[in-house]
C-alpha cells in the first residue's frame, strides 16, 4: 500500500519521485510526534533531581514544564501555516532540527535560566514539527477509513509518548542523570532527520504568501502572561497587583490578537474557520480537556516520588498502565467510530475519564500502587484514549486541504494552551490545599507536624502533599466534566 498522492492544489518543490510507501510516511510522522509529546512528560519524573542539582525553586520548577508548553502552544498556529506555505517536509526537518539542538543545550545547562530557555526553544521547534506530522498524514491518506486509521495511530503514538515519558524519564534519571532526559533526543532526532529526509516527499499548498508573525507574538505573550499571573496567585493572592497585572495584560493581548486576525489580509488564524461547527466545537472541547488532563502526568509523578517515595525508575514503571490504556483506547476508537458516532464515543470516553480522575483524587499518604494508582490509571487513561481520536478527527474535518497545516496547528494549540493554563491553575489550587492542610496540622499538634501531617524543616509532610495533589485531581475531573457537557451541546452528531 502506498500513501496517496497529494492533490493537484498542492505544489511540490522537489523533482517528481516515486510515492513513498504508506508505512514510511506513517513511521516518519509518528516518530516526530512521539518526540514532541514525550518531552511534555519526560521531565516530570526528573523534576526532583533537577531541583536538587540546579537549585530550582517551586516556581522555576513549574516553568521547566510550562516554558515548553507555552512556546509550543503559542507558535503552533505559526508552525502549521509555515508547513502549508513553505512545505510540509521542510517544516518537519527545520522543526526537528531546532528541537534536537535545543535538547542538547538543555542537557548541558548549568544554570536554571539556561534550562528554562532551552525548554522554550524546544517548544518552538516542536511547534513547527508537530503540525507538519499531522498535515503529512491528512494530505497523504485519502479521506475516510484510511485517514481515520492514520489519525488513530498518530493519536495513539502521541498519547503513548506522553505516557511513556514517565518510564523513559525514570530509567534515564535513575541510571544516568536527569540530563539524559533531554540528551536522549539528540541521537534519536538525528536518526529521524535522516529517515525523513530520505522518505518524505515535499508538498505545500500555496506560494508567495507571508506569515502572520504579529499574531503569533500576541497569542504567545498573551497566554504566557495569563499563566504567569495564575502562578503568581500562589504566593501573592488573586487581588495583588503582581497577579492582576499579568492576568489583565494577558487578556488584553489575546483580545488584540483576535482584532489583528479579523483585520489582517493573511491571518495566522482565519476566524472564518470557526464557522465550521466541527472545527470550532472540537477545538473548544480540546481547550477545556487540556486544562484537566495535564494533571495526570504532573501530579502523579509528584505523588509517586514525594509521597509514596518511589525511585524515578519505579515511578516510570508505575506509568505503564497509563501508557498501555491510552494506546489501547486510541487504537480501539477508529473501530468503534464505525459503529457509533464520533460524538457519542467522545462523550463516553470523557465520562470514563471523569470517573478515573475523581477516583484518583482519593489518594492519600498511605496509598499503594495496587490500591491507589492502578485502577484509576486504567479508567482515566482508557477514557482519554477513546475521547481524543474522535475529537482530533472532527477538529481536522471540514477545512480545505490547502489549510490542513493550519487546522492541525489549531488542534494542538487548543490542547496545549488549555494544558498550560490548566497546569497553572491546578498547581495554584494544589499549593493552597497543601498549605492549608499543613497549617491545620501544625495548629492541631501545637509543635509542628511530628506525625508527618504538616510541615517539617524540609517542607510539608506526605499527608499535606497528598491532600494537595488529590485536590488537583478533583478540580481536573470537574474541568473534564465541563468538557463532556460542551461535547453534548456543541459537537455535531454524525458517523465517521
Amino acid at each position: 500500500m502506498s500513501a496517496h498522492t497529494p492533490s493537484a492544489t498542492d505544489h511540490s518543490s522537489a523533482a517528481p519521485r516515486v510515492t513513498p510507501p504508506a508505512w514510511a510516511v506513517m513511521l516518519a510522522a509518528c516518530a516526530g510526534q512521539f518526540l514532541v509529546v514525550l518531552d511534555v512528560s519526560v521531565v516530570n519524573v526528573a523534576l526532583p533531581s533537577m531541583r536538587t542539582d540546579l537549585g530550582l525553586g517551586e516556581t522555576a520548577l513549574q516553568w521547566v514544564v510550562n516554558a515548553y508548553a507555552l512556546t509550543f502552544a503559542g507558535f503552533l498556529l505559526l508552525g502549521g501555516r509555515a508547513a502549508d506555505l513553505f512545505g510540509r517536509k521542510r517544516a518537519f526537518l527545520v522543526g526537528l532540527g531546532l528541537f534536537t539542538a535545543a535538547s542538547l543545550a538543555g542537557g548541558l545547562a548549568q544554570q536554571p535560566w539556561q534550562l528554562i530557555a532551552a525548554r522554550a526553544a524546544q517548544g518552538l521547534g516542536a511547534a513547527v514539527l508537530s503540525p507538519a506530522t499531522l498535515t503529512i498524514l491528512t494530505t497523504s491518506f485519502p479521506g475516510g477509513a484510511a485517514r481515520t486509521r492514520a489519525i488513530g495511530t498518530w493519536t495513539a503514538v502521541g498519547a503513548g509518548g506522553g505516557a511513556a515519558g514517565g518510564l523513559v524519564g525514570g530509567l534515564l534519571t535513575d541510571y544516568l542523570s536527569w540530563r539524559w532526559v533531554l540528551l536522549v533526543n539528540v541521537p534519536v532526532g538525528a536518526l529521524v532527520l535522516v529517515a525523513a529526509g530520505w522518505w518524505l516527499v515535499e508538498s505545500r499548498a500555496a506560494a508567495g504568501r507571508r506569515l502572520d508573525v504579529p499574531g503569533a507574538v500576541l497569542v504567545t505573550t498573551g497566554v504566557a502572561s495569563l499563566a504567569y499571573g495564575i502562578v503568581g496567585t500562589e504566593q501573592h493572592g488573586w487581588g495583588a497587583a503582581v497577579s492582576l497585572g499579568p492576568l489583565l495584560g494577558g487578556c488584553a493581548l489575546l483580545v488584540a490578537f483576535i482584532a489583528v486576525e479579523a483585520r489582517t489580509r493573511e491571518p495566522l488564524m482565519p476566524l472564518r474557520l470557526f464557522r465550521v461547527r466541527a472545527v470550532s466545537a472540537a477545538n473548544a472541547v480540546m481547550l477545556v480537556c487540556g486544562g484537566g488532563m495535564f494533571a495526570m502526568w504532573y501530579f502523579m509523578s509528584l505523588y509517586l516520588q514525594n509521597v509514596l517515595h518511589f525511585s524515578p525508575v519505579q515511578a516510570g514503571l508505575a506509568f505503564l498502565p497509563h501508557t498501555l490504556s491510552i494506546v489501547l483506547g486510541s487504537k480501539l476508537a477508529p473501530r468503534l467510530m464505525g459503529v457509533v458516532s464520533g460524538k457519542t464515543l467522545a462523550m463516553a470516553g470523557g465520562t470514563m475519564a471523569v470517573a478515573g480522575y475523581a477516583w484518583q483524587s482519593r489518594m492519600d499518604a498511605d496509598g499503594t500502587f495496587l490500591g491507589t494508582v492502578l485502577g484509576p490509571a486504567i479508567v482515566m487513561s482508557l477514557g482519554s484514549g477513546l475521547m481524543m481520536t474522535p475529537l482530533a478527527t472532527a477538529a481536522t474535518s471540514g477545512a480545505a486541504q490547502s489549510e490542513a497545516g493550519l487546522v492541525a496547528g489549531l488542534v494542538n494549540t487548543s490542547r496545549q494552551i488549555g494544558g498550560a493554563l490548566g497546569l497553572a491553575v491546578l498547581t495554584a489550587v494544589a499549593a493552597d490545599r497543601i498549605s492549608a492542610t499543613a497549617t491545620a496540622a501544625t495548629s492541631a499538634t501545637g509543635a509542628g507536624a511530628g506525625d508527618g501531617s504538616g510541615g517539617t524543616g524540609d517542607g510539608p509532610g506526605p499527608v499535606a502533599l497528598a491532600a494537595g495533589y488529590g485536590h488537583a485531581f478533583t478540580v481536573a475531573s470537574c474541568i473534564i466534566a465541563a468538557a463532556v457537557v460542551l461535547m453534548a451541546v456543541a459537537l455535531p452528531r454524525r458517523r465517521s
